[in-house]
């Protein structure tokens, strides 16, 4: 903190936090919120003065790397306008549609397919609550609990490679972008394991509906025309393994490979479509984008004050060691991820933490995933809870409606992320098994 500080840190961190959470209760934008929060130390601290909120918040804007976000919701868009998630609706039902629930089952299928290409949970809540939810309804399943395993396979999307969460991550904290990704796939697999198993039983309780067991044929046929968008996942991951493009310039190639197989392949695309597509990209990334820029005038002014050492003075004390820090990490991480969008939270709180994680050794890419895993969880859990929000808008129902089910499900995917605490290899394992030299 400098010398000449009005504020001390404890002053500082109580205007900042307070006015931020006064905010947030009086439903003001989480983006707005983070920004006129900044507004009182700009404008008292002599050395600072309001112009530099607007300068902090441009700087976060100066980084290559952030173009990858309007760019992998375009691809998310154009896959829904574009007939590419019908074809993998398709195929998930040819695979899993025999299974008991068989219509939820194929929408956690579905979400580990759509993660796979598109890497932005909200546009994976918004369209597969338009296909499922009321899909779910009409054969039988409870409404509740159609939202919540809409709401909770959605997260997927931030976890399974190509991911948005990973890109910022990497920008911001210096981790290589390809470890994240591998890192990231059995995690990813697991948490969907645990997603169907969980809807098995309840399936299984309910008497959920099953659909007859697709033949062989059915399976292949549904594979063959589905093997061009299942190609999108490799192109991309595969491209910055190989190091053929960054992850900003496959985010691109993204696009273009979407445009293509919607315009050329499935010929399902017009200039209406695409417009549409383009929209509704634009408003969602106009979204995130102005929450990364007020998020880190906001993050910061905590570095300014030195409010994250404060925070952390006593925690270093506790003689924690890996595990330990890797439980607290993820604590705070579901805290802030219930009042906190997931791109701003790792603006502020990743780089709080990143000391603490370094002076426990834990590796740098498992504190990013469990970092991202605890984060993702909290786009279900209220009161922020965008998925989840998301999900029942489209329901037509409060928040609350759905509420209960989703605890249910966040269970066996908690146990998942504490195996991720336990066993570092369950995150590493690929990294060190393909790219051993990104991890050094």
């Amino acid at each position: 903190m400098s010398s000449a500080a009005v504020f001390t840190s404890g002053e500082a961190a109580a205007i900042l936090f307070g006015v931020f959470f006064t905010l947030l209760i009086l439903r003001i934008p989480v983006a707005f919120a983070l920004g006129l929060a900044c507004l009182p130390l700009f404008y008292f601290e002599p050395r600072l003065g309001t112009m530099m909120l607007a300068q902090e918040t441009f700087n976060a804007y100066n980084s290559f790397i952030l173009l990858a976000v309007p760019f992998f919701l375009l691809t998310a868009n154009l896959m829904s306008v574009g007939g590419i998630t019908d074809r993998l609706v398709t195929l998930s039902r040819s695979l899993v549609g025999s299974w008991p629930g068989s219509l939820a089952q194929i929408n956690v299928v579905l979400s580990v397919f759509f993660a796979g290409i598109s890497g932005s949970s909200t546009a994976d809540a918004a369209s597969q609550s338009k296909i499922f939810i009321d899909a779910q309804t009409k054969e039988g399943y409870d409404l509740s609990f159609s939202i919540a395993i809409t709401a909770v396979s959605a997260v997927l999307a931030v976890v399974i490679p190509p991911s948005i969460l990973m890109i910022v991550w990497g920008g911001l904290i210096s981790t290589s972008i390809g470890a994240l990704y591998l890192a990231g796939v059995i995690p990813g697999l697991l948490i969907a394991g645990a997603q169907m198993a969980t809807v098995h039983i309840y399936a299984v309780r309910r008497g959920y509906p099953t659909y007859p067991r697709s033949s062989f044929r059915q399976l292949l046929c549904a594979l063959w025309v589905a093997i061009p968008a299942l190609m999108t996942p490799f192109i991309i991951v595969g491209g910055i393994l190989l190091g053929w493009f960054t992850a900003t310039e496959s985010a691109c190639v993204a696009v273009l490979y979407s445009a293509v197989l919607s315009i050329v392949v499935y010929r399902e695309m017009g200039p209406q479509l695409l417009y549409k597509a383009l929209l509704d990209t634009g408003r969602l990334a106009s979204v995130a984008l102005f929450c990364i820029g007020t998020a880190s005038a906001f993050g910061w002014l905590l570095a300014y004050y030195r409010i994250p050492q404060e925070l952390l003075a006593n925690v270093s004390t506790w003689g924690m060691g890996a595990i330990g820090v890797g439980f607290f990490i993820a604590f705070v991480f579901l805290i802030v991820g219930c009042f906190l969008d997931a791109i701003p939270a790792i603006i502020i709180v990743g780089t709080v933490l990143e000391p603490l994680a370094r002076s426990v050794d834990m590796h740098p890419v498992q504190f990013a995933i469990v970092s991202i895993v605890s984060l993702a969880f909290g786009l279900v859990t209220p009161p922020y809870g965008l998925c989840l929000m998301i999900s029942c808008a489209v329901a037509g129902v409060p928040l609350r409606f759905a509420i209960k089910d989703t605890l249910i499900m966040l269970v066996p995917m908690m146990l998942v992320l504490a195996a991720m605490i336990v066993w570092p290899e369950i995150p590493l394992f690929l990294p060190r098994l393909l790219v051993p030299e990104m991890l050094k």
